[in-house]
C-alpha cells in the first residue's frame, strides 16, 4: 500500500483528491491537511509515503513545506496546483525536491478536479517509486570547464520525465555559452508549465532557452524546450534546422512525446545526432533511441545512481541502445566525450 497525505486549503480540493486516491486499491489515504503547519505535524506523525501538496495556503505555504522537510527520509511530494499565476511556484517546488506537478483548474471550477484522477493516480504512483531523498541543488555543483567540438554531431535531442527539471537544470548549467549545435528536449510537465520553464532553465544557464515555436531557427547554443500538449519535430528550413509543432500522433501516451522528437530528429540529422534519455518513469524514448541507433546516431542515458526514477533511461540501456551512461554530474562531460 502506498500512505498518501492529502495537503490542500480547499475542503472540496482535500474531498475530490481523497475520493479520487482511494477508489484505488494499492492507494491509501491515510489524512488530510488544511495548511502548511498542519502538514509538517501530520508528515511527522504519519510518515506518508506521498504528499500530495498545495502551493497557497494559510500560516506556511507549500514552498515553506518543502523547505521544511529533512534531507533524508523525507516523503516524496506531488504538487497539485493552479497554473498560470502559479506556474512559477510550482517550478520552484520541484527545483525544492516535489517529484511532479498535476494542474489543477482554477478555484472556480474545482468541480472539475474530478478530471484528473487518472494523471494523480499515475503521478502517484510514479512518486512513491522514485528516491525519498532530492538531489543536491545545481547551485552546489559548479560547472567544470569543458571543451565542446562537434566534429560527429549536427544536433542534440533530449528528454526527460520525472525528475527531469532538475536534471535539465544541472545539465544545461554545466555547458558552455560556446555549445557547438543546437539542443532540442522534451520534458513531460504540464502544458501550463513549458513557457515558465523555459524561462527558469535561461535563468540557470550560459545558453539561450527558448519555448518551441512554429519555424523556429534551431542554431549553436540554443535550447528549444518543446510546448506544452504539442509534439516538438526538427525539420528543414531555409536556414537550416528548424522547429516543426505537430499535433499528430494524437494516439501518444505523451504530448509532447520524446519519441516523436528522436525519430525527427534521426530522419533530418541522421548519423549526426546525439539523443540523451534523462530520469523518468515508462518508457518514452525507447522507440526514438532505436531510431536514431538505426539511422547511425548515438544515445546516451542517465547512469540509476543519479535517477530520480530509473524507468525511460533503463529501457534505453536494456535494450541495448545505450552508447554511454554516467550520473547526471558527469552528463555534461560525457556529452563533451560525444560531440
Amino acid at each position: 500500500m502506498i500512505r498518501v497525505l492529502v495537503v490542500d486549503d480547499s475542503a472540496f480540493a482535500r474531498k475530490v483528491i481523497r475520493e479520487v486516491l482511494q477508489t484505488q486499491r494499492d492507494l491509501d489515504v491515510v489524512d488530510i491537511a488544511r495548511d502548511g503547519l498542519e502538514a509538517l505535524e501530520k508528515i511527522a506523525e504519519l510518515q506518508p509515503d506521498v504528499v500530495t501538496l498545495d502551493l497557497v495556503m494559510p500560516n506556511l505555504d507549500g514552498l515553506g513545506v518543502l523547505r521544511a522537510l529533512p534531507a533524508e527520509g523525507r516523503p516524496r511530494v506531488v504538487v497539485v496546483s493552479m497554473s498560470d499565476a502559479q506556474s512559477q511556484l510550482g517550478l520552484e517546488a520541484l527545483q525544492l525536491g516535489a517529484v511532479d506537478l498535476v494542474h489543477k483548474p482554477t478555484a472556480l471550477a474545482n468541480d472539475r478536479l474530478f478530471e484528473l484522477g487518472d494523471e494523480l493516480v499515475r503521478k502517484v504512483r510514479a512518486a512513491a517509486a522514485a528516491r525519498r531523498s532530492p538531489p543536491r541543488s545545481p547551485a552546489e555543483l559548479p560547472p567544470p570547464p569543458l571543451v565542446m567540438d562537434a566534429a560527429r554531431t549536427d544536433l542534440v535531442v533530449i528528454g526527460a520525465s520525472t525528475g527531469g527539471p532538475q536534471a535539465l537544470s544541472r545539465l544545461l548549467a554545466a555547458l558552455p555559452a560556446g555549445f557547438p549545435v543546437p539542443i532540442a528536449l522534451v520534458l513531460h510537465i504540464p502544458a501550463e508549465y513549458t513557457a515558465a520553464f523555459a524561462e527558469r532553465l535561461d535563468s540557470g544557464s550560459a545558453l539561450e532557452v527558448v519555448e518551441a515555436a512554429p519555424g523556429m531557427p534551431l542554431r549553436p547554443g540554443r535550447v528549444v524546450v518543446a510546448r506544452g500538449g504539442i509534439h516538438l519535430k526538427i525539420a528543414r528550413g531555409d536556414e537550416g534546422l528548424a522547429c516543426a509543432l505537430d499535433p499528430e500522433p494524437q494516439v501518444s501516451p505523451h504530448r509532447p512525446s520524446v519519441d516523436a522528437l528522436f525519430m525527427s530528429a534521426a530522419a533530418v540529422t541522421g548519423a549526426r545526432t546525439l539523443g540523451i534519455v534523462l530520469t523518468g518513469m515508462g518508457d518514452d524514448g525507447l522507440a526514438g533511441a532505436h531510431a536514431i541507433h538505426a539511422a547511425g546516431g548515438r544515445v546516451l542515458t542517465e547512469a540509476e545512481s543519479s535517477c530520480v526514477v530509473y524507468g525511460m533511461p533503463r529501457t534505453v540501456a536494456e535494450a541495448g541502445l545505450s552508447d554511454g551512461s554516467a550520473p547526471i554530474v558527469e552528463m555534461a562531460a560525457l556529452v563533451a566525450a560525444h560531440l
